[in-house]
């Protein structure tokens, strides 16, 4: 297994900058957010020669906007704008060999599922859910990059909460450069039994998202970090383990400690 942070947790001015820091600091790759009207071409640049340059590699590539999240939105044209967008994310980390995410929605959502968890697509949902993963995963065809489905809460999306609902997905597309994406934040919230769960989705898992049960670095709240490494272990997992929470502090500081906290428990 391999250790990464989000850019957006990092101190620099640019990702050469934070690519650097995280080299000192133990790491082995940098996940990337973008704000999708900043892309530009000298922004591309600088993200395809940064493992060169810096020896820290980019596993992970999305952009943030407030069409994120709308993939399935009932405005048509609201859709078609996001679904665009995490096309070319895609093909970025076709071009990258990295992988970026998708899900059925993201946002708070209204009324809060208080008592009505789990809730399943509809045959038709599931169809066009399906249908429209084929779509924004078409530019990864022939490349090492991968779309991949990330179960997130019940509060921020309808359906497709659970790790298990996510790899049941992936089972039914049969399509490659797909998998699950664990986020050990979201499954702090809906797996019954983290380290089971990961067992269950097995090499479906592609990538993982690290963040304690209270969204701080690992070690800060109450998860099992072991036995949750274990069952990582266990699947036979090597891909990236990418922190995506809050830094707890300086990040100069809490950021080579959770290095070695985790490294202790990843040998």
């Amino acid at each position: 297994m391999k250790l990464a942070c989000t850019n957006l947790m990092l101190p620099g001015n640019n990702l050469t900058e934070q690519a650097n820091l995280l080299y000192k600091w133990g790491y082995d790759g940098i996940a990337i957010f973008v704000n999708y009207s900043e892309w530009n071409e000298e922004l591309h640049a600088e993200i395809l020669s940064l493992r060169e340059r810096t020896g820290i590699i980019p596993c992970e590539f999305a952009f943030g906007d407030e069409i994120y999240g709308h993939l399935m939105d009932g405005d048509v044209e609201f859709r078609k704008k996001s679904r665009e967008m995490y096309k070319l994310a895609a093909e970025i980390s076709g071009e990258l060999g990295a992988v970026t995410e998708l899900e059925f929605a993201y946002g708070a959502q209204n009324p809060l599922p208080l008592f009505h968890p789990y809730q399943k697509m509809t045959e038709a949902e599931e169809r066009d859910f399906l249908d429209m993963y084929k779509e924004v995963a078409e530019p990864l065809r022939g490349t090492k990059g991968q779309m991949l489905l990330e179960g997130i809460n019940r509060y921020e999306s309808p359906y497709l909460n659970s790790i298990k609902d996510c790899k049941d997905v992936i089972d039914a597309l049969k399509l490659e450069n797909t998998g699950v994406l664990a986020d050990f934040f979201h499954m702090s919230i809906e797996e019954a039994d983290m380290a089971e769960s990961i067992k269950y989705a097995g090499d479906s898992i592609k990538h993982v998202h690290l963040g304690d049960n209270n969204r701080l670095l690992p070690g800060y709240g109450a998860t099992d970090w072991k036995r949750c490494l274990d069952a990582l272990k266990e699947i036979d997992y090597t891909g990236f383990l990418n922190l995506e929470c809050s830094t707890s502090g300086d990040p100069s500081t809490t950021l080579p400690e959770t290095a070695a906290f985790l490294k202790k428990m990843m040998k």
